[in-house]
């Protein structure tokens, strides 16, 4: 039975079915105010929820789905779903504000949009608070299919329709590989969900699938959340409408893999492979998106492999913190504090990232350009774009007061204390952790200066931009302006979240290290000494600072790299390569004549149920065969003449005749195994479609010379004999093996006594089968209706019909 918190996660589908005619209906009103309700009220919910996972408490509820299969919509509210559903509906409340404002009510086809995008909010709702696997799965998809829908929004741009299907192929093609890896789970621990699984955690790491089911888990999470090699979807989706980015890149769509990874960390993080895995490809994102982000001259573009590294950065503390696991308690335990950087980090993220993101919008929306190179000198006339640009910029960049150099030095805490960590041989190239950290945060330190100073200092060059630059409607400013007051907020009172947000959210990743009663300890503050996580930072500005101001000195470094030996070439030449394939294949079956697909329906039915029929030794013969009269060697040789004369005649007439006649002597059949209903029945069957075919061919031209001329071909002799064989074969063999007892005694008895009908073949399709009845009877209409559509169609060129 469905309760109220099922209802709050597919209330965003219900209210997208109104969408359409909300837009229709209150055409003067712009739809967003419409939708903000949705994530407004939501939000408001599960606010509700937080002083009971605050306490350690979950809460379930269970609706059946396919109870046979073990598949409920199971949902489950903890820490670490709720930070996620507070972050989803949060952010979306701020992003339809936005979008209201950016978006006009007059030239964008608004329906679409909040459709779409009350669908992937849902679903995004789904994936963080389900606890079965298949259901959860089930909301994955969904949110490929709406973020498709979404990155297309303007389809009639070619690189939007680009950045849409390369979204959804890399990101559906993980999401496969992540099912697998769900029915492996499944497979190992007897139930999907994932609550039952950690608790049986410890039973199956020795288990031949756990490595297989985490290599394809992962697989899903990397392509999900862009991680290194298939980070290159999410450049290209910027496409999108900025609320859609501002949205999917910054709260939700990306940080699903972030999720997926968090939650099973009690299952897989007792592995050396996953902590390594995690870990290694964090950082390799870190470095590659951050180092990738200074060669761009967008400012989406800057911000999508900014995206990509902060990804990276997150999921790389995740990977550390899964080294806590190896502990059996919270005393001395390090590496705990990763998991809290990463949670901490997770919400700085979306704050100023999301406000960053509506920044580039305004700037696109009043100068008509994302272009540094066009761009410059915007700081007079948009000062408070400039200012929502400075504090966002320089928080991702890791600079105080701001929250993110609170999180920057909790990562660089975390990367330093894993060289400690004397498992998996990590204590010998551990040092390559805080390293990689380090060289990763100072190109991020140059991404985000670029972001302010090539917008909005220098020299403005009113030219080269498509309008006048002016500053945002407050409208447009609100949202924006609340995000970076958190940033500001969380960076002086970094504590305020600490017990009641990302202390559950830790038990929920870390539940082995909890006894009865206890909690994490969490307490975020700027000043720590003199520590070598200060000293980093220290070198991140000082050596930033220097690339930044000498960046036209080696910027041209980037065009070492050739395009053909990109990822976006090897996936672009991949496609091409595969639809190229794929057009052959096709080309050479599909001919457009039925003959060849007769042929392959056939041939595949012969061969199947041959293969099946011996290999499971199921042929058989009985030898006591019943005796053949004379009547019946009569007619089997009156059947086999008439088949040749049909076959081989000339004359259509000749033709429909010869299947009378067939039809005919298989009544004689009947009537010499005494069923007279089936006798009967066959005679007006025969009789009707006889008559039916004179009339039709009455109307045809004779059969031409051309037609007449049929050219041997000895491969439909050997499928037609083949067939022939088969269909003998399988009836000799359900001659003589009966398995089960014959229902033929069943008929005649509840024909007459139960449905009072003394035809028993019309009792079968009346009563017994009517529906089937019914519907084929409305199958035939349907086509009847069709045909004779067809025939008194009148077209204007009717060759072409």
């Amino acid at each position: 039975m469905l309760t109220a918190l099922h209802f709050a996660i597919i209330a965003p589908f219900i209210a997208a079915v109104f969408v359409p005619f909300l837009y229709k209906k209150f055409s003067y009103i712009h739809t967003g105010w419409f939708v903000l309700a949705v994530p407004t009220l939501l939000f408001l919910y599960f606010l509700q929820y937080l002083p009971i996972t605050a306490n350690k408490q979950t809460v379930t509820a269970v609706a059946d789905w396919v109870p046979s299969l073990g598949i409920h919509f199971t949902a489950h509210v903890d820490g670490l779903g709720l930070l996620f559903a507070l972050l989803i509906t949060g952010i979306g409340m701020l992003v339809v504000l936005y979008s209201i404002y950016y978006l006009s009510k007059e030239k964008e086809a608004l329906y679409n949009f909040y459709t779409f995008l009350l669908m992937f909010m849902g679903a995004m709702l789904g994936v963080v608070l389900s606890d079965n696997l298949i259901v959860l799965y089930t909301f994955w998809e969904i949110t490929s299919l709406s973020s498709f829908l979404l990155i297309s929004y303007w389809y009639e741009r070619e690189k939007s329709r680009y950045g849409a299907l390369k979204s959804m192929l890399i990101t559906v093609m993980g999401g496969f590989a992540m099912l697998v890896g769900f029915v492996m789970l499944y497979s190992m621990t007897g139930t999907f969900s994932i609550q039952e699984i950690i608790a049986s955690a410890n039973d199956i790491t020795s288990h031949n699938l756990f490595i297989p089911a985490m290599l394809v888990i992962l697989l899903g999470a990397f392509t999900k959340s862009a991680q290194f090699p298939f980070h290159i979807w999410l450049p290209d989706a910027m496409e999108a409408p900025t609320p859609v980015s501002a949205y999917l890149h910054s709260a939700t769509m990306v940080k699903a893999g972030i999720y997926l990874v968090a939650r099973l960390s009690p299952v897989f993080a007792i592995s050396g492979e996953w902590l390594w895995l995690v870990a290694g490809f964090g950082l390799t994102t870190l470095f590659w998106g951050s180092f990738s982000a200074v060669r761009q001259t967008d400012l989406k573009g800057i911000l999508a492999f900014s995206t990509v590294s902060q990804l990276g950065m997150i999921l790389s503390m995740l990977g550390v913190g899964a080294a806590a696991i190896h502990f059996d308690s919270m005393e001395d335990n390090l590496y705990v504090g990763a998991t809290t950087a990463a949670l901490f980090h997770l919400i700085n993220h979306a704050t100023f990232k999301g406000s960053l993101f509506m920044m580039v919008g305004i700037v696109d929306h009043e100068t008509g350009t994302r272009d540094i190179r066009r761009l410059g000198g915007l700081m007079t006339v948009m000062p408070i774009t400039f200012t929502i640009a400075v504090i966002g910029s320089f928080s991702m960049a890791g600079l105080p007061p701001f929250n993110g150099f609170l999180s920057k030095e909790m990562f660089f805490t975390a990367m330093v204390d894993i060289t400690s960590f004397h498992l998996f041989n990590i204590d010998n190239i551990g040092i390559v952790f805080p390293v990689v950290a380090w060289i990763a945060s100072i190109f991020t330190f140059i991404y985000s200066m670029m972001l302010v100073f090539k917008t909005f200092t220098g020299k403005m060059q009113p030219e080269k931009l498509d309008t006048k630059p002016h500053e945002a409607p407050f409208g447009m400013l609100l949202s924006p302006i609340v995000l970076i007051s958190l940033v500001i907020v969380f960076g002086f009172f970094p504590n305020i979240l600490s017990y009641s947000v990302i202390e559950p959210a830790m038990a929920s990743i870390l539940p082995s290290l909890l006894g009865e009663g206890e909690q994490f300890y969490v307490d975020i503050y700027f000043w720590h000494g003199w520590t070598i996580e200060l000293f980093m930072t220290m070198g991140v500005i000082g050596i930033g600072t220097l690339l930044y101001l000498s960046l036209r000195k080696w910027v041209a470094m980037y065009q070492v790299f050739p395009d053909s030996l990109t990822l976006n070439h090897v996936y672009d030449q991949t496609v091409v390569g595969v639809e190229r394939m794929s057009s052959r294949l096709t080309g050479s079956y599909m001919t457009g004549f039925i003959r060849d697909y007769l042929l392959y329906i056939f041939s595949f039915f012969a061969a199947a149920l041959v293969f099946v029929l011996f290999n499971k030794n199921a042929f058989s013969i009985q030898a006591d065969l019943a005796p053949i009269s004379v009547y019946e060697v009569i007619l089997a040789i009156v059947l086999v003449s008439t088949a040749f004369v049909v076959m081989f005649t000339k004359s259509r007439l000749k033709a429909i005749i010869g299947l009378g006649v067939l039809g005919y002597t298989i009544a004689l059949f009947f009537v010499i195994f005494r069923a007279p209903d089936l006798a009967l029945t066959q005679l007006i069957i025969e009789t009707v479609s006889v008559a039916l075919f004179l009339l039709c061919f009455y109307h045809l031209p004779h059969i031409s010379k051309e037609l007449e001329k049929v050219r041997f071909r000895l491969g439909n002799l050997i499928i037609s004999i083949a067939v022939g064989v088969t269909v003998t074969l399988i009836g000799i063999t359900a001659n003589s093996s009966r398995l089960f007892e014959s229902i033929s005694g069943f008929f005649p008895e509840a024909s007459y006594d139960e449905a009072g009908g003394k035809n028993m073949v019309n009792v079968i399709l009346v009563d017994f089968r009517g529906f089937d009845t019914l519907l084929e009877i409305l199958v035939l209409g349907i086509a009847a209706i069709g045909i004779y559509t067809m025939i008194k169609l009148r077209l204007a060129g009717r060759n072409e019909l």
